[in-house]
């Protein structure tokens, strides 16, 4: 299996799960009150959303690559 075959498969398995998940989140700690050496911090919690265009994208890139990528 070449290097394009796996970028395909990986591409199809990120498009699906886009697609399936519509997105991620994570939590980012944020400073909220600092005085001298005194800190006080939050932790936020962030969604990023993937477009739908950006799954179906990858979902058709990936499989061109499967189908394409191995011709010489």
């Amino acid at each position: 299996m070449n290097f394009t075959k796996i970028l395909g498969v990986l591409l199809l398995i990120a498009g699906t799960a886009s697609l399936a998940l519509g997105g991620f989140s994570y939590t980012k700690d944020k400073t909220v009150l600092k005085i001298g050496t005194l800190e006080v911090s939050a932790k936020q919690k962030e969604e990023v959303n993937v477009p739908v265009w950006a799954g179906v994208g990858a979902i058709a890139i990936g499989g061109l690559l499967l189908v394409f990528g191995g011709r010489k």
